[in-house]
């Protein structure tokens, strides 16, 4: 049936916008961070989607590493700081980060509300069997 492809659709979208959300999340808890297990500072991650085209859906392709150089912050004290003082900080944009989120967060409502709309379509459909 056409009408359940849609939520196939729907819920596809919304993977998709969750996960993209949690990597927006993960890119401004570690905005502030200096550097991991390996000496290097977190870089930011990105979500590509891919277009699923026997269902019309969508799905997550792979997550990336940015490729942008580390942010260099002056900070001669710090234990980290290179020989002209400056140590290397996460490659994360907080500002473009707050876009991203709250755009994943629109388009996940959006998709909600695709789906309940379906589902009362659907339930009206089958009310309107039952009155025969």
């Amino acid at each position: 049936m056409a009408d359940f492809s849609l939520l196939d659709i729907s819920a596809s979208a919304l993977r998709a916008q969750s996960q993209r959300m949690n990597a927006s999340a993960s890119n401004l808890a570690n905005a502030n961070s200096v550097a991991g297990p390996d000496g290097e500072p977190y870089k930011a991650k990105q979500v590509i989607f891919e277009q699923q085209l026997a269902s019309g859906g969508v799905r997550v392709k792979e997550v990336v590493e940015s490729q942008a150089e580390a942010r260099m912050e002056y900070n001669p004290g710090h234990p980290l700081a290179n020989a002209e003082g400056y140590v290397a900080k996460p490659n994360v944009d907080p500002v473009a980060e707050m876009v991203d989120m709250i755009a994943a967060s629109r388009s996940y409502q959006a998709n909600i509300e695709v789906m309940n709309t379906s589902k009362d379509l659907l339930q009206r459909t089958l009310s309107i069997g039952k009155g025969s």
